[in-house]
């Protein structure tokens, strides 16, 4: 997961190939609490792996149940709808499928077998309302306190008498979000000893296919709600939870728009996406998501926990929907209209003001950033395509599907109003909650122009500190690293093992084209070996600037260090990165110190790993070096022209990350309001 403050996407051209969704949030979490509410073990498979289920994991070990990893497989021993801790603090995050809930469950546990909770999140979560579930739960006689701001979390749940009113209906608004009805739906099954419990919705239910996942879910774990309509529900009498065994949560249909979308797209040239874990068999509404792609242009076929998308209909259609069936992955369609003729509206989304953030204000925002032509209102939005793209950088809000439905922007270049330009995704880990690896899976079916991709060069002679400084600046950028140096270095160490003289031109050429080197942070592996530490001996440095005079062991090498430039980019340190290898690069910087500063940084270097060494021979020795690199015939050290020179000899490492840093963001020049 990309943990950077920013994510540049380049532009992007093609889409081909196939996406493993995880697990879908919705069924993750609810059948977790289900699990840990029921009597006996239950083996959950395909557990999405997220912020949201992380937190309803450690809410359920907080609160006693059994909850141990095996593998891929979550063993959850439920608690028999006994309170095993009568007492804790739960931080949920911003979770809103584990905080309503958990609230309901813990409230009516807590006020029949006498118990006292708090619940909590992060600041936004006590912005989201949750006052509609706590009148409801009063009515049942649930003694709840808010913490903070009337109608708002932080709660206290309980104590309570031991007694519940459950003779009359229970009722509960349906038209802010219908994870309030999700949450009495899960917890009253645990207070029907007496009798049956009706809940009974006022007004219309909004995202009716979220229930449709909550019916199903609670039948598989014994309870068999009656229904009339999406108006009247109730839980027969001596309901009670019993494990199914194993459960399997499937893809996430929300998810799978992203791609649905990429595919109607970009895939296009006979190209295909295909998408496995949820397919026409899906218990999700947001399946229906594919519905409209369809009539935006996207060409779908499907079977049992696949769908294949291909491009139709170019530009794709405009469309007026009515999204209450499909509230989350409707925001995929407000981007998808971005690459449609004409204006697309979306109405009856007004639960969207109150997901992870104002989701019609923010998106609106968002879109008009890149150009597009919006108009929002209390319960809709109209998009229309830009005139004109505009490199934007995106504000994600703190909500994963902001960060993932404008990662698609990236393909502006097949707009016919584009010319291509980059976009910027701000915080881009907030797809934790839902998708960790959104980003890698996206760059594992995607084709750019590799001229697209940015690079940054970072050159400078020997031990300048420009490898240090391009590995923090490619972590600091989320990019891939390539520190050319040592692709000589290991050449020359896998040379001296393998007894080939630093004469051999041939021989070391050879060795060259058969590395198989890899970066990973800041350690360096030849093959399967860790060799960050030998590459910095002395001796292999010394052979490694001399083989690297040698025309056929740099054209060997050549091929490798352009393979780096992979997405979403790449910085590369070494002596002719700006200057031979990628002359085009974004920005290019040249790191200057003086002999006698860099001696005394490898002589420091060297003394901490208890290597013994001489600080005047370390300099003689990068004198020499410098009079070699600087006079040899192929590509011999020295800045590129339009390299920015930095001397570095007086600045840490962290004040050099910086400035190399404000070089970029000046360079990109996105727009950010």
């Amino acid at each position: 997961m990309f943990t950077t403050p920013f994510l540049d996407l380049p532009p992007l051209r093609a889409a081909q190939g196939t996406v493993r969704l995880p697990g879908s949030k919705s069924i993750s979490n609810r059948v977790l609490l289900l699990a840990g509410l029921s009597e006996g073990t239950t083996v959950v498979h395909d557990l999405l792996d997220s912020d949201d289920t992380s937190v309803m994991l450690d809410a359920l070990r907080t609160l006693g149940c059994g909850v141990q990893a095996d593998g891929e497989r979550w063993h959850i021993t439920g608690l028999g709808g006994r309170l095993s801790a009568k007492s804790a603090s739960l931080f949920l995050g911003n979770a809103g499928t584990a905080m309503r809930p958990l609230t309901a469950a813990l409230a009516v546990l807590a006020a029949t077998q006498g118990g006292e909770f708090e619940v909590k999140g992060i600041p936004r979560m006590h912005e989201r309302p949750i006052g509609d579930l706590v009148d409801a739960l009063r009515q049942l006689g649930c003694p709840v306190t808010y913490l903070g701001n009337e109608g708002y979390p932080p709660l206290r749940l309980g104590p309570g008498n031991g007694a519940l009113s459950t003779a009359s209906p229970i009722r509960v608004r349906g038209d802010v979000s219908s994870q309030f009805l999700t949450a009495l739906l899960l917890a009253l099954p645990l207070v029907t000893e007496q009798g049956p419990v009706t809940i009974e919705v006022e007004g219309e239910l909004t995202s009716k296919p979220y229930i449709e996942i909550t019916l199903n879910l609670l039948a598989r774990f014994g309870i068999a709600v009656e229904r009339d309509g999406w108006q009247r529900f109730t839980l027969p009498q001596g309901s009670r939870y019993r494990s199914p065994g194993d459960v399997r949560v499937e893809g996430d249909a929300s998810s799978a728009s992203y791609f649905v979308a990429l595919g109607a797209i970009a895939a296009h040239g006979g190209r295909t996406v295909r998408i496995e874990g949820v397919g026409d068999d899906s218990i999700q509404g947001d399946i229906r998501f594919v519905d409209a792609a369809r009539a935006m242009g996207a060409d779908v076929s499907s079977g049992p926990g696949w769908l294949e998308v291909r491009r139709g209909a170019w530009p794709l259609r405009p469309i007026t929907l009515d999204c209450n069936h499909i509230p989350d992955a409707a925001m995929t369609l407000a981007v998808m209209a971005l690459f449609a003729t004409g204006t697309t509206r979306l109405t009856n989304i007004a639960s969207w003001r109150v997901k992870e953030t104002d989701r019609i204000a923010a998106m609106a925002t968002e879109l008009r950033k890149l150009g597009a032509v919006v108009t929002e209102g209390a319960d809709f939005i109209e998009v229309a395509a830009p005139a004109r793209w505009q490199r934007a950088a995106i504000h994600t809000y703190d909500d994963h599907r902001i960060a993932m439905c404008f990662s698609l922007a990236a393909f502006n270049p097949l707009a016919a109003n584009s010319l291509g330009v980059p976009v910027r995704i701000l915080d881009p880990r907030c797809v934790g909650k839902t998708f960790p690896d959104y980003f890698e899976t996206l760059f594992g079916v995607v084709e750019v122009d590799p001229t697209d991709v940015p690079v940054l060069t970072i050159d400078g002679p020997t031990a300048s500190g420009k490898g240090t400084l391009a590995s923090a600046v490619a972590i600091s950028l989320g990019y891939h690293f390539l520190d050319s140096g040592a692709l000589y270095r290991a050449t020359a160490l896998a040379a001296r093992e393998a007894g080939v003289a630093e004469t051999d031109e041939a021989g070391l050429a050879a060795v060259a084209s058969g590395l198989r080197l890899r970066f990973t942070g800041h350690e360096i592996w030849l093959g399967d070996v860790e060799v960050s530490d030998d590459l910095r001996r002395e001796d292999v440095g010394a052979m490694a600037s001399k083989v690297s005079a040698f025309p056929s062991v740099r054209d060997a090498l050549r091929a490798l260090q352009l393979s780096h430039r992979r997405l979403p980019g790449l910085v590369a340190d070494g002596r002719d990165m700006g200057t031979v290898i990628f002359p085009g690069a974004d920005l290019k910087v040249f790191v200057t110190a003086s002999a006698a500063v860099r001696a005394e940084r490898r002589y420091k270097q060297l003394i901490s790993k208890g290597i013994p060494a001489n600080i005047d021979s370390l300099r003689a020795d990068l004198e020499a070096r410098d009079a070699r690199d600087q006079s040899r015939t192929v590509a011999p050290l020295k800045p590129a022209e339009d390299a920015k020179l930095f001397d570095n000899s007086e600045l840490p490492v962290d004040q050099c990350v910086a400035q190399v840093l404000e070089w970029w963001n000046a360079k990109q020049a996105f727009a950010a309001s």
